[in-house]
């Protein structure tokens, strides 16, 4: 499998590079040169599944002996036996809960694996890297959870100051490991997005630290995430499903995507928004027009460029790298983005379906669902429930990411339900542990600085 620039002029590369490199030098994002069909799935574990579907896209680089030691290890990280179970909360409505390994989110469904598999690719390489990464919340803790044992990582996470919950916050700053580190940007995503771009595209600096990446610009990260809708339309026999996302970045949403053009069952895919509503937007307009960022209760998805559109985009454009880039420096430059309308029709209409929520509804939906069920849900999945409702009536069964614990976002949850939700047990004591972090402006040759102060030679 070789992987293709979104941006068309960064040389092919095979998978371990492409794990190592994260954006491609062009500031494109890759992709693989086409996407093969389903294998027969297995029955068994969720890791012989996580193997079987992504066998194809490292054959040649990681053996599928070494591919499947890292996904048993990595999903015996979670703190249930069906790894992502399925939840029944009403009449044809599901819940995929994400959240049971290490950080109590959905990220570390990929993360777990990305980090074994850099140190994998870089102790045969003999090589070290330093990863660079922007967090609204909950990647920034699943990296860091991903990697801090690794030996031959440093990993340095921008956040916004502020702008993530306390348990998202102390999940990342209370990490006590050499190769750790957490900086607060004054800022918003958006500007933490932008920083880590202009340090990819610093070539100079990004050959000097051998920069890598590893939210959802790193390829590995959707590859990853495609298992888990392969894993719900087995568990509902093999139907066709729609599956309602939470959406920020839109790397999650993709991955389904993906998988239903490899052959999966998926029906719709249900893009929920909350008030940062660039992607419904889009939706209902076929253009895409950023404006400011507005705090809310699903801070994760306060976002208002979701760099993961780039893929789709590609495919729009019939793989045209010029094309894509082209847009995205128009994007980059005016704000605004249209597609043709062949293209929506062709690409977009059959397939998606979008709808808002602001926090009034996020909260309203949250204490619907624990009136109902008895189930605490937190606001980013209650963005994913509410957009699933508003969309109905639906030809097949809906399964909404539950992409956080509701744990994590215990003020929203508590306000909606009236009843605090307690942390799992191996973070009872999160908020007696030390922070460690690092508060800077948002500044590029500022934060360039730390992260070269802090990157092992």
């Amino acid at each position: 499998m070789k992987y293709v620039s979104t941006r068309g002029s960064a040389p092919e590369l095979g998978f371990a590079d492409v794990l190592l490199a994260g954006l491609a030098t062009d500031g494109g994002l890759y992709v693989p040169s086409e996407y093969p069909s389903l294998p027969d799935l297995p029955n068994g574990r969720y890791a012989d599944l996580a193997h079987a579907v992504m066998s194809p896209y490292v054959a040649g680089e990681i053996s599928s002996d070494d591919l499947y030691r890292m996904c048993v290890d990595a999903y015996a990280t979670f703190r249930h036996p069906a790894t992502v179970p399925l939840v029944q909360i009403d009449t044809d409505e599901w819940l995929m809960e994400l959240f049971h390994g290490p950080t109590l989110a959905f990220k570390d469904v990929a993360l777990q694996l990305v980090g074994r598999m850099f140190d994998h690719v870089l102790a045969k390489r003999g090589e070290r890297i330093t990863i660079v990464g922007a967090t609204s919340g909950d990647t920034g803790s699943a990296a860091i959870d991903g990697v801090k044992a690794c030996q031959n990582v440093d990993i340095v996470i921008l956040y916004p100051e502020g702008r993530v919950s306390d348990v998202q916050r102390k999940q990342m700053t209370t990490v006590d490991a050499p190769n750790v580190h957490t900086v607060a940007v004054a800022g918003t995503f958006d500007d933490c997005q932008d920083l880590v771009k202009a340090m990819f595209n610093d070539v100079a600096f990004r050959n000097e630290l051998n920069l890598s990446a590893v939210n959802s610009i790193n390829w590995a990260r959707v590859m990853a995430q495609i298992v888990y809708y392969v894993a719900a339309i087995d568990a509902l026999g093999g139907q066709p499903v729609t599956f309602s996302v939470p959406t920020g970045n839109f790397g999650n949403v993709l991955a389904g995507w993906i998988a239903r053009e490899m052959g999966a069952s998926v029906d719709e895919l249900v893009v929920g928004s909350n008030t940062n509503d660039i992607l419904t937007r889009f939706f209902d307009s076929h253009a895409m027009v950023a404006s400011g960022v507005v705090p809310t209760l699903s801070p994760s998805m306060d976002i208002q460029v979701s760099s993961n559109f780039e893929r789709l985009l590609f495919e729009l454009n019939d793989r045209d790298g010029g094309a894509t880039a082209e847009q995205m420096n128009r994007f980059r430059a005016s704000g605004r983005m249209d597609v043709e309308p062949d293209q929506y029709a062709r690409w977009i209409e059959p397939v998606f379906r979008a709808a808002r929520c602001d926090d009034d509804a996020t909260v309203a939906t949250m204490a619907d669902v624990y009136r109902t069920t008895g189930m605490q849900i937190d606001p980013h999945t209650a963005v994913g429930v509410s957009a699933a409702r508003q969309c109905a009536p639906h030809s097949s069964p809906v399964v909404t990411l539950a992409t956080a614990h509701p744990a994590k976002f215990p003020d929203a949850v508590e306000r909606a339900t009236g009843r605090r939700p307690a942390l799992p047990d191996h973070l009872a004591d999160l908020f007696d542990r030390p922070e460690r972090t690092t508060a800077l402006a948002n500044d590029l040759a500022t934060v360039q600085k730390f992260v070269r102060s802090v990157a092992t030679s």
